[in-house]
């Protein structure tokens, strides 16, 4: 239960180049959190858990998300690291907690970039069979699922991971870009769609009653993961205790918006139970009259998607790199480029674990332990603001979450009740992953902490 001393921690990854402006911080959480969660998630959590309810589902996930992301503010303004909760909590928790921690983050990341990456692929196979080509299932499904490989989803996170070895100054350009053209889809559905909103189809509005909201945004939580990747970027952001804490609060603020009028249009154009489908957006305007609409949704998604996997990656190489820096993983992952000023062996690390994942494992299932693990995760976030407040009140804290101790208990107390909500076998897959780490904390991690 050591815990790290504060100084050794900031005074880690000083030597980075600060790329990432606000505009570059709030382009990427958005890029983040709209990904998957808009273009799949609304329609089938709305089919199969909350029906036009989905609006309060992702209300009530965003405002977990908002008592979280204050609480983040105060941490990375206070500890700008990128090493994001596994850093706070050897700070205030001690070194098992942050050993697992990094873990978990590692394991939710990258478990949820071979999903995105493996949605990315039926987006892009669904868009080639509208124009006449048809892609062999053997190489667009895994062996769990039929086929052989999924090489779409392998070559694409490659591909991606090879861009961001290439340097932030070039990596955020592509991801700005690929965020305005995800945004831009997003918007020409709702206008589109909006002429063919019928009331009648928002009746009855709670067809699984108030306990299929709360279960539903248990869900769509996983939609809001993204502002967590910001967190992770504390040492590549210029003016990072001013831009940060703005950057998660406004990428979190228009996303919310983002959502609930995505999920009152698609509810509101097509009965809610029809929605159970991967690609909800594009079947909504094909099923309103809006071929060619749709073909561009789909051309766009298949773009924007792109972004998030870029955003994880990022990220959960970060905390590679970050935990490489504390001895709980071999130091060459923590060596950044000459060159680029990238930590590429991380890069590489991640990318080529969940380029294996995306291509060879029925990952849709695996990847239910995301909500677990990061719930988990921003409940020892609430935790150690309270913790670092008493352990360190001489800090300097640019942003401090306000009404004392209210805001840190309630996200606390509003991570438990998702956590409950949430069915048994994403917790097994969770601990599962866990004693996975388990092993390689006392096999490696214990004997090489650097203090």
């Amino acid at each position: 239960m050591r815990r790290k001393a504060i100084d050794d921690l900031m005074c880690a990854g000083n030597d980075k180049p600060k790329t990432l402006g606000l505009f570059d911080l709030t382009i990427m959480g958005v890029g983040a959190i709209i990904g998957t969660g808009i273009l799949v998630l609304t329609g089938i959590v709305a089919a199969t858990d909350a029906g036009p309810g989905v609006v309060f589902s992702f209300l009530i996930a965003a405002l977990a998300s908002a008592l979280i992301g204050l609480c983040y503010s105060e941490l990375t303004t206070t500890i700008p690291s990128s090493g994001s909760a596994y850093v706070y909590s050897w700070i205030t928790m001690g070194e098992q907690i942050a050993f697992f921690s990094g873990w978990t983050l590692l394991g939710v990341y990258i478990t949820t970039t071979a999903t995105v990456a493996n949605g990315w692929t039926g987006y892009v196979a669904s868009f080639l069979r509208e124009i006449g080509i048809n892609l062999p299932h053997s190489l667009t499904q895994s062996p769990f699922t039929g086929g052989l490989v999924n090489l779409p989803a392998v070559l694409i996170v490659l591909l991606i991971t090879l861009l961001l070895t290439r340097g932030m100054s070039e990596s955020k350009v592509v991801n700005n870009v690929l965020v305005l053209v995800k945004i831009g889809i997003i918007i020409l559905f709702v206008i589109v769609g909006a002429f063919s909103v019928k009331s009648s189809n928002w009746k009855p509005f709670l067809p699984y009653g108030v306990k299929g909201i709360f279960t539903g945004a248990s869900t769509v939580f996983f939609s809001f993961l993204g502002f967590d990747a910001l967190a992770t970027s504390a040492e590549d952001c210029k003016h990072v205790q001013k831009n940060l804490p703005i950057a998660i609060i406004a990428s979190l603020t228009i996303s919310t918006v983002l959502y609930i009028i995505v999920s009152l249009v698609m509810t509101g154009d097509v009965q809610y139970n029809l929605l159970n489908v991967p690609e909800a957006m594009s079947f909504v305007l094909i099923t309103i009259k809006h071929p060619i609409v749709a073909q561009i949704v789909s051309a766009g998604a298949i773009l924007g998607i792109l972004a998030v996997i870029l955003a994880f990656i990022y990220a959960s190489s970060n905390i590679a790199m970050s935990m490489s820096r504390g001895g709980f993983l071999p130091p060459i992952f923590s060596k950044l480029n000459s060159k680029t000023q990238t930590p590429n062996r991380s890069l590489w690390l991640i990318g080529i674990t969940t380029a294996v994942c995306a291509g060879f494992l029925d990952i849709k299932n695996l990847a239910t332990f995301a909500n677990v693990g990061s719930l988990c995760i921003f409940f020892i976030i609430s935790l150690a603001v309270l913790l670092l407040r008493k352990q360190h009140p001489e800090l300097k804290r640019s942003f401090k979450v306000p009404f004392g101790v209210v805001i840190p208990i309630l996200s606390a107390l509003v991570c438990l009740l998702l956590l409950f909500n949430l069915p048994a076998s994403a917790w097994i897959k969770y601990i599962g992953w866990l004693a996975i780490g388990l092993v390689l904390y006392f096999a490696y991690s214990k004997s090489h902490v650097i203090y």
